[in-house]
């Protein structure tokens, strides 16, 4: 783990380590302030919205359910992990646009590594590359050659409905 290896014998550990601590109150998930008023107006405005993580799906639900802004499970559709393949494969994001019933041309993907968003782009999955301050940096032409965004309130995403 000291080597934050995405494993997922390592990251289901992860999950049911943090489900004792999340249950007895002790661990609260933050978010960047922007994240869930965005995430809310794309539901309202008819959006679908998947949670792909190297972190385990159960971590991924204690996280959601266990915020500071409450439980916000309701917010998110469905939960992928390193089970449906790794983030920098592009067959990934193919199996997750398969099991959504979605093409991937429809799905927009938000990262900070950029070789996740590689492997998510040779799939033609649309990408936004997350900057947040403790992220690793972005070489001169990443910075050119993906669509950056600092705060999910950038992101212009037209309605479903």
């Amino acid at each position: 783990m000291a080597l934050d290896r995405k494993t997922t014998a390592l990251k289901q550990l992860q999950g049911h380590m943090w489900r004792a601590a999340f249950a007895a109150g002790r661990v609260k998930a933050e978010f960047f302030e922007d994240v869930v008023p965005a995430v809310r107006k794309w539901r309202e405005a008819g959006m679908k919205v998947y949670i792909y993580s190297s972190g385990s799906v159960e971590a991924q639900k204690l996280l959601f359910g266990h915020s500071t802004e409450g439980d916000i499970l309701e917010l998110v559709d469905g939960h992928f992990d390193t089970k449906i393949g790794h983030k920098v494969e592009s067959e990934s994001y193919r199996k997750i646009a398969s099991s959504i019933g979605c093409a991937t041309n429809n799905i927009l993907f938000l990262t900070d590594v950029t070789l996740e968003a590689s492997a998510a782009e040779e799939a033609d999955v649309h990408v936004a590359v997350v900057v947040r301050p403790g992220n690793a940096g972005l070489t001169d032409d990443e910075k050119t050659y993906y669509s950056l965004i600092t705060s999910f309130s950038e992101l212009y995403l037209p309605s479903s409905a």
